[in-house]
């Protein structure tokens, strides 16, 4: 499976040599669905570069039935139960914030909102939980940028 992984990163990789996202200036209309498929194209680096790091992964795009809110990635590191939110920003000349300010305290509460259903619909009562980011620089006409923040905050679980 090591092996598939490290096929897998290097296509996705090879992929994204020129950015993640298509060039060109999208009209009004299209660019929340030029972000959408950014944010999806992040991911699926996200998906395939965390495993590198010793990522197991147990779940994708997470949403509970009835609820709002969704985990991007979940999976173990080590013995800990990781849930991983994913940023993805396409760099630009004037654009100077970070994809990781992104996750505000709005967004954390409904992360752990959500990691408590997860936690509950798997009957994980005991299981040592954090939260990261991964933050993606996408530089159009480069390899992304990647920073990987664990326990990037640390709310009480239980």
């Amino acid at each position: 499976m090591h092996i598939f992984s490290n096929l897998m990163f290097y296509a996705v990789r090879w992929g994204a040599r020129r950015g993640l996202r298509d060039d060109g200036s999208p009209a009004a209309e299209q660019r929340k669905e030029t972000a959408r498929r950014t944010g999806v194209r992040g991911e699926t680096y996200g998906y395939w570069y965390l495993p590198r790091h010793g990522y197991v992964f147990v779940a994708k795009n997470y949403i509970p039935r009835g609820a709002k809110g969704e985990l991007d990635l979940v999976g173990y590191d080590g013995k800990t139960l990781a849930f991983v939110e994913i940023r993805t920003r396409t760099v630009r000349e004037k654009d100077c914030a970070s994809p990781e300010l992104s996750v505000t305290s709005t967004k954390q509460a409904a992360l752990v909102r959500t990691a408590h259903r997860f936690l509950a619909d798997r009957h994980l009562n005991d299981c040592p939980c954090r939260f990261d980011v991964l933050a993606i620089d996408n530089i159009p006409g480069q390899l992304p940028a990647v920073r990987l923040h664990k326990d990037a905050f640390s709310p009480q679980l239980h």
